[in-house]
This record gives C-alpha cells, sequence and structure tokens, in this order.
C-alpha cells in the first residue's frame, strides 16, 4: 500500500469479481480527528488443533493519519480466515498488523469476541498507538 495518499489505487470497491486476499486497501481521509470505528459480525476461523469452526465479532477502532479503510478489501480480507486455524489471541495481533501496515494510523484497537464453545467466551484486543 503506497504511503502517499494521493497514489492510492483501489482495486476492489466496484469489482464484482474481486477475490479474497491478505491485501487491505485504504483512501485518502483529511480528518485524523476522526474514530472510525468498524464491527465486523459475520467473522469465522477454526480452532488450530481440532479445525473445529469458531464464530467472532470483529471490532476495529481506530484514528486515522491519512488512510481510512476500504471496507470491501476488509470484508474480503476477513474471508482469508475461514479455513485458517489460528487462535484467538493471535488474531487479534495479526489483524492489529496487518492494519498498521496499511494505513499507518495514529492508534488502532481490535477486538476479537468469539462464541462460547464448551462454556468459555474469549474476548482479546490487541493495540498499536504512534
Amino acid at each position: 500500500m503506497p504511503t502517499d495518499a494521493q497514489t492510492v489505487q483501489l482495486t476492489k470497491l466496484g469489482h464484482p469479481d474481486a477475490k479474497p486476499d491478505r491485501t487491505i486497501e485504504a483512501f485518502p481521509i483529511a480528518d485524523p480527528s476522526q474514530v472510525i470505528t468498524l464491527d465486523c459480525g459475520e467473522f469465522t476461523c477454526r480452532c488450530p488443533i481440532t479445525g473445529q469452526p469458531d464464530w467472532a465479532t470483529i471490532t476495529i477502532e481506530y484514528r486515522p493519519n491519512k488512510l481510512a479503510v476500504e471496507t470491501k478489501s476488509l470484508k474480503l480480507y476477513l474471508e482469508t480466515f475461514r479455513e485458517e486455524g489460528i487462535f484467538h489471541e493471535h488474531l487479534a495481533t495479526q489483524m492489529r498488523d496487518d492494519l498498521v501496515a496499511a494505513l499507518d494510523p495514529v492508534a488502532v484497537t481490535v477486538t476479537v469476541k468469539f462464541n462460547s464453545r464448551g462454556g468459555i467466551a474469549v474476548t482479546a484486543s490487541s493495540s498499536h498507538s504512534r
């Protein structure tokens, strides 16, 4: 992802044939005082040990620097985890790191809130700030 907001190109928005991948696209934003919250309620991945499916709500809250998340690319990014085995806590950190790499935000917090399985529900948050 280019860091110069003027050279950003969106390749997924408006393209119905866009495929899921780990590229998070962004567009220029002129108001870094905003706090943007994205709630993703249909997330799925798999347990890395048993392969059982896990369902979660992902909340991303961030203060942009010069770029904001393009949400279709985020949806396709999240879809790449559908068949991946990953620990819940690792997921929060990986998503945080991927968002920092794509956006260079002032601050970002990723919270993963997994549905209960075996009587235990896991919520994990991972944050970054400049």
